[in-house]
């Protein structure tokens, strides 16, 4: 049974930063294999992990739906539907990469987040971990695509308004019933010390940062020269830190 690690949290607050760092962490810890899962519709987590991403669930569901009168007689739609989701993952050799990205059409992306779902279920066996990079806000969840989830990590960047979000998800993810074992609250990008004013406003709002991301030079230079955070070293300081983090929160075997 696999592992399974969700980001959520307001726009640019380094989510996909972050589940960057997770995967690189599991790769480079032999916690292996990973299936890494964009389900933002705006998608870049392949660009951050150095994986060309020619094809997403959005882009195979609007073929699917032109291609549906050539199904293979003798197959349903449903097994048909299956084998061209096989076809877009993105393979790498310790790690593979499911996009969501969006169709050519405008609409709402409830049934393309559905789809992402049941494959992922579908998938879970076959992989010890699962890291999965939400859009931004909260929407989302009221689709029901992060659901059954071992970690939430709830992301803020280092601001009031981002803190604010922190306490909305969590109060939606109650209000929702969602099926999430535990989570976890990270204030990323963080210069230097925690401000006393994003301190005071975390009291307020009785919230307690599980970890504090700092601001990396290293993370910028990298994202500039669009080269893949898995390269980042060691001394990398938002490396360290979500090394650190993930050392407390990962079980210490998680298996296919």
């Amino acid at each position: 049974m696999s592992f399974s690690i969700a980001v959520a949290g307001k726009g640019g607050s380094g989510k996909t930063s972050l589940c960057s760092l997770i995967v690189r962490y599991l790769h480079n810890n032999d916690r292996l294999p990973v299936l890494a899962v964009d389900a933002d519709p705006n998608a870049n987590l392949g660009e951050a992990l150095g994986l060309e991403v020619t094809d997403t669930v959005g882009m195979m569901l609007d073929r699917f739906q032109k291609e549906k009168a050539d199904i293979p007689p003798g197959m349903t739609k449903e097994a048909y539907l299956e084998l061209k989701l096989h076809g877009i993952l993105a393979e790498s050799r310790n790690f593979d990469l499911l996009t969501m990205g969006r169709g050519e059409g405008e609409g709402c992306y409830c049934y393309p987040n559905s789809v992402l779902r049941k494959f992922i279920e579908e998938l879970s066996d076959n992989y010890a971990y699962i890291v999965m990079d939400n859009e931004a806000g909260m929407e989302h969840l009221s689709r029901g695509t992060t659901q059954d989830i071992d970690e939430l990590l709830i992301v803020s960047n280092h601001s009031i308004r981002g803190v604010r979000t922190l306490a909305r998800i969590k109060d939606l993810v109650q209000q929702l019933h969602l099926k999430v074992k535990h989570q976890s609250i990270i204030i990323n990008m963080v210069p230097g010390e925690i401000d006393s004013l994003v301190t005071r406003e975390l009291e307020r709002l009785e919230l307690k940062p599980d970890v504090a991301v700092p601001m990396d030079e290293q993370m910028s230079k990298f994202d500039l020269e669009m080269r893949s955070f898995l390269e980042l070293p060691e001394n990398s300081p938002a490396t360290a830190a979500v090394d650190r983090f993930l050392q407390q929160i990962l079980p210490e075997t998680a298996k296919v």
